[in-house]
């Protein structure tokens, strides 16, 4: 008994002392150089325009992880004016205080590729969102828009069903941006393999949702027995669902398109106005995103030295597919940033 009070007594001491004693802490490196190599870095995007969905999310989500880790982020708005896209750059990378990141919505394949080039030789990291361009920069987030085009083909094959006319449209973009030309390619290559569907007919929207709507009209005019029609943009497949709904063809053409996943393409998925949406995830682009500059800003590799795509994980979602988190919401965000003033 005197041994098992004594071995007991002797415990509770030991225990006491260890409860008593500070906290050590593990000596991690990487919290101080994390902030160092992180603190006070400056991001500016530039997009085609900041008016729309996919610019104001990018801004948004990446913005706020860079303000986070103590750097600073900036937007300029060319507002679809590629000369003024141009000049943003160019007045960035002159700049008394360059950016260390610059993330750049490209409006084709050739105009800002000299000046990505300029940009990585002045010792910024160039990172191209959404429309790659013929230079590859340090690195591109976005879709496999060739891959994209083939969902959206199988899409439109599987909603206009056997049965149909087989008989779709095509509304592109334009003839120089590589997620329509690369879109369009993945479309023919699924196509190919489904040689009793016909496109019957295929313009340009010129990314401009009146346009969309005036040739969705025409095209409808001319073939109202369409089965299906593939908007290369939800920005413009809000004309394309107009004409279609003129010409009193709702709930009769299985309209396919893409965006970023804003909630107003949910909405026109739920209400039967879109049959089906490949979301090019705004949110997982802009997490893309900033994982990548995070690891560039501390690897120590040079601008232009090493070259990345990343690209996103899509599917084609329709009614049956959606889910409360299907989408992310605008209105949400702008609610947030009000509150934050």
């Amino acid at each position: 008994m005197k041994k098992l009070l004594t071995f007991v007594l002797g415990t509770c001491a030991a225990l006491c002392l260890a409860a008593a004693a500070p906290a050590q802490e593990t000596g991690d490196p990487g919290p101080a150089a994390y902030k160092s190599a992180l603190d006070g870095k400056r991001v500016v995007l530039v997009p085609m325009a900041m008016g729309f969905d996919l610019a104001q999310g990018w801004a948004h989500y990446i913005g706020s992880e860079v303000k986070a880790f103590g750097g600073t982020f900036e937007t300029r708005d060319p507002n679809w004016d590629i000369a003024a896209g141009a000049q943003a750059i160019t007045d960035l990378i002159s700049s008394a205080e360059k950016p260390d990141v610059m993330i750049v919505h490209a409006p084709d394949l050739q105009s800002y590729t000299r000046l990505f080039k300029r940009a990585q030789e002045a010792g910024i990291y160039v990172f191209q969102i959404d429309n790659r361009t013929n230079y590859p920069t340090d690195a591109f987030f976005g879709s496999d828009w060739y891959r994209l085009g083939q969902l959206e083909a199988e899409a439109v094959v599987k909603g206009c069903g056997a049965k149909s006319t087989k008989k779709i449209g095509l509304i592109q973009g334009d003839q120089v941006n590589s997620s329509s030309l690369d879109q369009y390619a993945g479309i023919q290559s699924v196509l190919k393999d489904h040689p009793d569907f016909k496109v019957v007919g295929q313009p340009d929207s010129n990314w401009d949702t009146n346009t969309a709507r005036s040739v969705a009209t025409t095209l409808l005019q001319q073939n109202p027995d369409v089965c299906g029609v593939i908007d290369f943009w939800d920005g413009t497949a809000t004309g394309t669902a107009a004409a279609i709904r003129d010409a009193g063809l709702f709930g009769k053409v299985f309209l396919v398109t893409t965006g970023g996943g804003e909630a107003a393409s949910c909405k026109a998925i739920e209400d039967g106005t879109y049959g089906a949406v490949v979301m090019t995830e705004v949110k997982n682009q802009s997490r893309d995103v900033v994982a990548t500059l995070k690891y560039m800003l501390q690897s120590g590799v040079k601008p232009g030295a090493a070259k990345t795509w990343v690209y996103t994980l899509e599917k084609a979602t329709t009614k049956a597919d959606l889910k409360p988190d299907s989408c992310w919401s605008l209105k949400d965000i702008q609610a947030e940033q009000a509150a934050a003033k």
